[in-house]
């Protein structure tokens, strides 16, 4: 598969992120922190009226995108900074653009936005296409 600098990667949607799933998240990552868990908590810290989705829940959808957007890829390295929460109910939309090509790598800006617009994430990663000895 060919790959050019300025090409849109296929965005990942999440309909809904689920409150639910939260709780199954904050098993899996011993993260007790009950702004994903209770909405009282959120609101007495004045974070907003809904429960906060956990940072690496958040990568995690962006890193399917990368998988998805390449397929048999490996991602070799990311970095992502947390602009913004994502809250329970949010629609997410993890997208990316092309920015180098070379060598069997595939260099991308990346991004997630919660309900169509606001940045939550923001970030590079960089895509093993194929083996490079």
């Amino acid at each position: 598969m060919s790959y050019a600098v300025g090409q849109e990667l296929p965005a990942f949607i999440i309909e809904s992120v689920s409150a639910e799933a939260m709780k199954k998240w904050a098993v899996f990552l011993r993260d007790p922190n009950p702004i994903h868990l209770d909405v009282e908590v959120v609101k007495a810290k004045g974070l907003g009226s809904r429960v906060i989705n956990q940072g690496p829940a958040n990568v995690a959808y962006v890193m399917n995108m990368l998988l998805a957007a390449f397929p048999g890829g490996r991602i070799e390295a990311m970095e992502s900074k947390f602009v913004d929460n994502v809250y329970a109910g949010d629609q997410l939309q993890a997208g990316g653009i092309v920015t180098g090509v070379a060598d069997g790598r595939v260099n991308c800006d990346v991004w997630l936005r919660a309900d169509g617009q606001r940045l939550v994430i923001s970030g590079t990663a960089a895509i093993l296409t194929q083996l490079v000895l």
